[in-house]
């Protein structure tokens, strides 16, 4: 079932991230994504980072896909020109945290190279279109593909 959260707007991140947590992924998990040329039932995930610098948690709702039995998230960050903090903080740390509906994982995490980072772009834009436009805004800056290994469930984040 579609969530009934509205995409966009001030504050509507937030609100997604509580509805998430707070319904154990049965609110949120599938958001309606067309007002910003989106699916109607696209997925999204919890990934929590814990930040390079301060050591703190972070939780972050992101469009997720599937590749084999590994799970795609993509560093858009609606095509700015610089990395989202959510993926430099990753990138400090081998292992990861996430939460696919009800279902918590801790696993590592990797970036695909070459054919198969393509292939796998390839189908997060056939999954949500709008990132072929955001990797044209980017500036030059190469959108992160990333590929989640879920190694454990854990009963939370």
């Amino acid at each position: 079932m579609t969530s009934t959260l509205q995409v966009g707007g001030p504050g509507w991140i937030e609100r997604h991230l509580q509805a998430y947590l707070a319904t154990d992924g049965a609110e949120g998990h599938l958001l309606d994504f067309t007002p910003g040329g989106g699916r109607a039932e696209t997925p999204t995930l919890i990934l929590k980072t814990i930040g390079r610098r301060t050591g703190h948690p972070h939780l972050t709702p992101l469009i997720y896909g599937r590749h084999g039995h590994e799970i795609v998230v993509i560093g858009s960050k609606g095509g700015a020109p610089e990395h989202p903090a959510w993926y430099l903080n990753l990138t400090a740390r081998p292992d990861v945290a996430f939460q696919v509906a009800d279902k918590k994982y801790r696993g590592v995490w990797r970036e695909p190279k070459g054919a198969e980072r393509a292939e796998v772009w390839d189908e997060m834009v056939e999954l949500y279109p709008p990132y072929r436009d955001y990797q044209i805004r980017a500036a030059g800056r190469e959108v992160p593909v990333i590929l989640l290994d879920p190694r454990e469930t854990v009963d939370a984040l």
